[in-house]
């Protein structure tokens, strides 16, 4: 693998667009696309005052960074500064009632619990 820059703030916020999945309120900008699984294991989300992602699995896990603001995942209470690292198949909903932005890192595709 070589080296690879993004400059985010040169990227423009994308609306989050998943099949089947609600996900109104929610922005993306792709910090690294992996060809091999054709997805992005990097990348930020801004959630808008609100905003809410349904209930899912981690079937690699997931490690969160809260840049800005504050959100909810599953029971734990988030702010700025704060890190969150989830094990293998552990599941959880994210809602922020004021509004955040987030770095996340997620090896595998997430699996939407219906």
């Amino acid at each position: 693998m070589e080296t690879k820059i993004t400059k985010s703030n040169e990227l423009e916020w994308k609306p989050l667009q998943e099949e089947g999945v609600k996900t109104d309120g929610i922005y993306v900008k792709v910090l690294r696309f992996d060809a091999a699984t054709n997805r992005p294991p990097t990348f930020l989300l801004k959630f808008e005052p609100g905003a809410s992602y349904p209930n899912h699995v981690h079937p690699a896990g997931e490690e969160i960074y809260v840049l800005e603001g504050e959100v909810r995942s599953g029971k734990d209470e988030l702010k700025a500064g704060d890190y969150l690292y989830m094990p293998p198949g552990s599941t959880h909903s994210v809602f922020s009632r004021t509004g955040c932005t987030l770095l996340f890192m997620i090896p595998e595709e997430v699996v939407v619990l219906k």
